[in-house]
């Protein structure tokens, strides 16, 4: 595989986007080899965090023009469903990942980009990234989910300048809209995520994967059926790791060696 990366380090999958001379444009090959990445290292015991980064001066610059659009509209409807399915698939694998996922944004971050950017659980990005809706520019809407990233995230008013102007915006106005969670200086960029990743390391991964499940769930539920999804999430995790759950409760009130509101358990016992 050549336009998709990976090395894993202490427990941590750095993925990269690697196209740095197209800004990391996504095509089509680089859809299929992601997607095949994302099913090796899913189920992989030497992973607990995976990272998804850009090589080069860019995150993503979003969906390549010519190989995406210009070459799959060639090849008719079935083309482009093809092409659709390829690319919406492992962004939506990627949004209910087995492990927490976190985007490193080390660049430029257009259009289609908000597709796997929303998708990570996390988002970090360096000061000097920059976002942007660009649709609007050459003349279609925000698709691939882009529209709904947009509302979902961002305010309403907020959400309808970016994507009606087509403007870029910094990353310190991302991290203000809410697009990602916090931007940093690029020479800290990899220490912060690291930090992070090392963070989720230290956290039950069945918890974990309930947690991030459960974010995305209750947000389009009523609070009735929120507090009854949650229920039923709780005892599916119990039943699955009870053992785990046990063990946290014994290091506090037996072992008193940790506060649930302070630390994490140690979960290596």
């Amino acid at each position: 595989m050549t336009i998709v990366k990976y090395k894993i380090e202490n427990r941590i999958a750095w993925v990269s986007f690697n196209r740095p001379e197209k800004r990391n444009a996504m095509s089509p090959e680089l859809n299929r080899e992601m997607m095949k990445v994302l099913n090796e290292l899913e189920f992989n015991d030497d992973v607990g965090v995976l990272v998804l980064t850009g090589e080069g001066t860019a995150w993503t610059a979003g969906m390549d023009l010519k190989e995406y659009f210009r070459e799959t509209e060639a090849k008719g409807l079935g083309g482009i469903r093809q092409a659709q399915s390829e690319s919406y698939g492992w962004w939506r694998k990627l949004r209910w990942y087995q492990k927490p996922t976190i985007a490193m944004v080390n660049g430029w971050c257009f259009g289609g980009g908000y597709g796997p950017l929303y998708s990570c659980d996390l988002a970090i990005a360096s000061l000097e990234a920059k976002f942007g809706l660009s649709e609007i520019n050459w003349g279609i809407l925000p698709g691939g989910g882009a529209t709904k990233v947009a509302t979902d995230l961002l305010s309403m008013r907020d959400a309808m300048y970016h994507a009606m102007t087509g403007e870029l915006i910094n990353a310190e106005k991302a991290a203000q809209w809410n697009l990602i969670n916090e931007a940093v200086p690029v020479e800290q960029l990899k220490a912060r995520v690291t930090e992070l990743a090392e963070i989720l390391l230290q956290k039950n991964p069945v918890a974990l994967k309930a947690t991030k499940d459960a974010i995305r769930r209750v947000s389009e539920m009523t609070y009735d059926n929120a507090e009854d999804y949650l229920i039923r999430a709780q005892e599916a995790a119990n039943s699955f790791d009870n053992e785990g759950r046990k063990e946290g409760i014994r290091q506090f009130i037996d072992e008193k060696t940790f506060k649930p509101g302070l630390s994490t358990y140690d979960i290596t016992k």
